[in-house]
């Protein structure tokens, strides 16, 4: 179970804090077992600062404590704080990074529903899409939709997330599909032959929505798939 350690302190000296934290990273480097640090400072009083930590789970966050450069650092940390930190101990019990709901539902009612509707309400106004694919490089969101379809009923894909990581307002997900040639696509007509691949595509979130994605597939190995090429 995932661990997370809140460290609440109260200093004068947060820039001297910071750079402490710095010393700390780099001097558990390849020991440490913490996977997550945030440092903030309260809006409205800077002397408050707030530390979250995150562990693999409570006995990994012990054998961290133990490190002898955990046990100096914490000592220097207290040394800056005026008095004792306070220490909140927390077993995770619901971890959603919001923005990976809203790719895996563009996925999932999108491509494998073949709901190219259901992107007008995941996808903020100005969305802006990315796709080597597609007629533009930078298509709106109606050009997007209108070319997304043809792809969608030329191929009747089911897609499958093989990973998906975030960080910021940026998701990344591999990908890998399956699916058969049973419309037209680009100036094709349909072979019924069947196809698979692999890409990666990144989107980038605003205010809960979908506002960018930059995407990349195999196009070279769908073509000769398709009998197009043979090389």
């Amino acid at each position: 179970m995932t661990f997370v350690q809140v460290i609440d302190c109260k200093t004068s000296r947060a820039d001297e804090l910071n750079r402490l934290m710095d010393a700390w990273v780099e001097a558990t480097q390849g020991k440490r077992t913490a996977t997550h640090s945030i440092v903030g400072r309260d809006r409205a009083d800077a002397t408050h600062v707030v530390e979250i930590v995150e562990f693999p789970s409570y006995e990994e966050a012990m054998k961290n404590s133990h490190l002898p450069e955990t046990d100096r650092i914490f000592r220097e940390m207290v040394a800056l704080c005026d008095g004792e930190p306070s220490f909140t101990d927390l077993d995770v019990m619901r971890d959603e990074q919001l923005n990976k709901i809203v790719v895996r539902s563009f996925f999932e009612d999108v491509i494998n529903a073949r709901n190219i509707d259901a992107v007008d309400a995941m996808c903020a106004d100005d969305y802006r899409e990315h796709d080597p694919s597609l007629s533009s490089y930078d298509a709106d969101l109606a050009q997007a939709k209108a070319e997304n379809r043809k792809i969608i009923e030329a191929f009747e894909p089911v897609a499958s997330i093989e990973s998906l990581v975030a960080e910021g307002d940026m998701v990344c997900a591999r990908v890998s599909f399956t699916g058969r040639h049973v419309g037209a696509y680009q100036g094709m007509e349909a072979t019924g032959r069947e196809v698979s691949g692999t890409g990666h595509a990144t989107f980038r979130c605003e205010g809960g929505k979908l506002a960018e994605s930059w995407w990349n597939f195999d196009d070279l190995g769908l073509m000769r798939q398709l009998g197009v090429i043979d090389i």
